[in-house]
């Protein structure tokens, strides 16, 4: 089929004298259902619609975004697969260097705030025709927040972007509605009852079980009041008992979001990621390098959607949902075998996932009827009863893919939730696991190992990664394997001190492990830990919850974790002295550094030294992205052995 018109040339091509569709995206046109941009665009294709891509418009000229002319139906604008925010700068503020979404990884080709100056940028130009915004960016910000990079609480983004509609989630059945009530002459203010939309209004006098919010004029003066409304939303994000919500603004207007899209089944999945995609990107970006996003996902396959894991640091409940979704093994099959006919796959699969990689049913049965709890979480702060810990879809899927011919290993590189796998009464998965799926070293994420900060993050407590651990290395050591764990650690997390900090370098000198990067906690929109970071509450009991807030103190949290790196020596010096921690600071095995400067060497004992260096210090001292591989075995695999 090709790919979709990214140019007037290739739009005449294919025999297109006026769109119905003009999408604008903050990315480089990836013609891959990893991609949210290919999805949305093949998804309207197979209903009938004609798609063209303008990716990375020069923001600065009208002329760019006029390429194709005036869409028939209506504007789409994404930032791409990433929060342009996010995409653009580190925890740290500084911006990235580079943007793996952009042709040749060049950074500066998209916009801050994309969905904004985007949105803006087509209301200059076209006064009249629809713009409909969507992805991550939107999605994350379609009622009033709190923006980190601005430190200040901003308006829903459907307002300042001037856009006419919000697509909110994944999108697919929701974008398929507007089309064809745009198709059918429905004004798109008219368009107000789609599931999975967010718009504006000053008449709310048909919006009948709804809840009202506070407005935005009452959360930017009492964040509190922020606090309140976030837990109302986050309360019914479920498509079964979610209710329509109304955030008022000044001058009469009211955003009003319409509870979310029902969830995919399966054959709607399958149909979805059996569209004819490219599974590249554009060939007009050959000669700049391609686009590098696509070595992470190429030879990937997606197996489901939705999280119940229920992360407070994470967006998903906001964005995909609680409720899992999943693709059919016959569908994932028929992917693995196209992948396997590409002329550069080496035999391996980096990945069989999701959000969480085994997660292929619902947590439980009710969910599909009823929707999720809004007064429990799943897994946290232990399993619930009803929990249903099953790995026999995923194992079985996990076997056919291993014996497809051409098949030499299946990896699986996105995240293993360790407390589901320990919930799991049959060992079977977890032994196939370690024999066939682990590529050297295991990543998963207990985040902190202080019970007063899991607590915050929405974690299990320390005991169950022990125990996970003591379980991960008996299986290694039973099937003869020596592979090992990289644990995801975050520093600065609200409600971690220096005391919980100080208490999480106890932990690596005793595990005689350093982390070679660490993520400090980055607040970004519509999750419950920005929430926190904002208004220093915890949105779940309303209680006041500890923030580590300045730069300085970040610092030295993030330094503890790393605490054997030189560079790294004055601020863990000084925050053990403000944690009333120098019984840290000696010679005794137990202390984290040793004094720099001594008249001689202590007692029965020789002069220490500042430690070797335990591996590179990252300037922003970020995680990488989940699929990579960092390329730094070596290093783990002795600090392992060290310790076994």
């Amino acid at each position: 089929m090709g790919f979709l018109p990214v140019s007037k040339q290739e739009m005449e091509e294919q025999g297109i004298t006026q769109p119905d569709f003009v999408y604008v995206i903050g990315d480089a046109y990836v013609d891959h259902p990893s991609f949210g941009h290919a999805i949305i665009s093949r998804v309207l294709q197979a209903h009938g619609y004609s798609v063209c891509i303008i990716s990375q418009p020069d923001w600065k000229n009208e002329d760019s975004i006029a390429v194709f002319g005036r869409p028939r139906l209506a504007f789409l604008v994404s930032s791409g697969n990433m929060d342009s925010m996010v995409n653009h700068y580190f925890v740290s503020k500084k911006r990235r260097p580079a943007d793996a979404y952009t042709p040749g990884g060049g950074a500066g080709k998209r916009p801050d705030r994309a969905v904004t100056v985007y949105g803006n940028l087509i209301r200059r130009r076209y006064k009249d025709v629809p713009v409909i915004i969507g992805g991550i960016e939107a999605s994350l910000r379609r009622m009033a927040h709190y923006d980190y990079w601005s430190d200040s609480f901003k308006r829903s983004v459907l307002l300042d972007s001037q856009a006419d509609l919000l697509s909110y989630g994944m999108g697919e059945k929701s974008i398929v509605a507007i089309a064809e009530a745009l198709e059918h002459g429905i004004a798109v203010r008219d368009i107000t009852f789609i599931p999975g939309t967010v718009y504006r209004t000053k008449d709310i006098s048909g919006i009948y079980d709804s809840i009202m919010l506070p407005s935005y004029d009452e959360m930017k003066a009492e964040p509190k009041r922020y606090a309140d409304s976030f837990l109302t939303q986050y309360n019914n994000t479920d498509p079964f008992n979610g209710k329509t919500l109304i955030e008022p603004y000044p001058n009469g207007v009211c955003v009003v979001q319409n509870p979310p899209q029902p969830p995919l089944s399966t054959q709607e999945m399958d149909d979805i990621y059996n569209l004819p995609y490219m599974r590249t990107y554009h060939p007009s970006y050959e000669e700049q390098g391609g686009v590098p996003a696509i070595s992470e996902i190429k030879f990937s396959l997606t197996s489901n959607r939705g999280c119940f894991g229920g992360c407070n640091f994470c967006a998903l409940t906001f964005h995909q949902g609680r409720i899992v979704q999943t693709r059919s093994h016959k569908s994932l099959i028929r992917e693995a075998e196209e992948m396997i006919r590409e002329k550069d796959f080496k035999g391996y699969i980096h990945d069989v996932g999701g959000p969480t990689a085994n997660f292929r049913h619902p947590s439980c049965q009710k969910q599909l009827t009823q929707g999720v709890c809004k007064n429990r979480q799943c897994l946290f702060p232990k399993p619930c009863p009803n929990l249903e810990a099953d790995h026999d879809d995923y194992l079985a899927l996990l076997r056919k893919l291993r014996a497809l011919p051409g098949v030499k290993k299946v990896f699986i590189r996105s995240g293993i939730r360790f407390d589901y796998l320990m919930a799991d009464p049959d060992d079977t998965f977890f032994r196939e696991l370690v024999a066939h799926h682990v590529s050297g070293q295991l990543k998963v994420a207990p985040e902190h190992i202080s019970d007063a900060v899991l607590e915050k993050l929405g974690k299990p407590q320390k005991e169950v990664y022990e125990r996970f651990v003591r379980k991960y290395y008996k299986i290694n050591e039973q099937l003869g394997k020596k592979q090992f764990l990289v644990p995801y650690l975050m520093s600065s997390h609200p409600g971690s001190t220096l005391k919980e900090a100080i208490e999480l370098a106890e932990y690596l000198r005793d595990l005689g492990y350093m982390p070679e990067q660490v993520q400090d906690f980055y607040p970004t929109p519509s999750t419950v830990s920005t929430v926190m970071y904002y208004t220093g509450i915890d949105p779940r009991c309303g209680k006041p919850v500890y923030v580590c807030r300045g730069p300085h103190e970040k610092a030295m949290q993030r330094a503890l974790i790393q605490y054997r790196n030189p560079n790294n020596y004055e601020l863990v010096k000084e925050a053990l002295k403000k944690g009333g921690r120098e019984d840290l600071i000696g010679f005794d095995k137990k202390c984290l550094i040793k004094p720099r400067k001594t008249a001689g060497p202590p007692p029965g004992g020789k002069r220490g030294t500042d430690g070797k260096k335990a591996g590179r210090q990252d300037e922003t001292q970020e995680r990488k992205m989940p699929n990579s591989r960092n390329g730094k075995k070596k290093t783990i695999r002795n600090v392992h052995k060290k310790k076994r």
